[in-house]
């Protein structure tokens, strides 16, 4: 299942400056964890953006959660 969902993830250099985004559209995958970790439930981005399947919003998820999985992260902010 996770290969099928992180299908929906694309990079175009033409779309979102080559951001991850979801399906070929214009919603970075940044975007939508923006939603998420602002409190909106699946449910609510779903309601606002009719193009969005629940499928696109498991993907940004596991896109994430892939990209995390690294040996040690470097402090990047303080």
């Amino acid at each position: 299942m996770s290969d099928r969902l992180l299908q929906r993830i694309t990079i175009d250099l033409n779309i979102c400056h080559g951001k991850p985004c979801i399906r070929g559209l214009r919603y970075p995958v940044e975007f939508i964890l923006e939603l998420l970790s602002a409190g909106m439930s699946i449910e609510e981005i779903l309601a606002d953006y009719d193009d969005l399947e629940r499928d696109d919003i498991l993907a940004a998820l596991l896109f994430a959660t892939r990209l995390t999985q690294v040996k040690s992260i470097y402090k990047f902010a303080q």
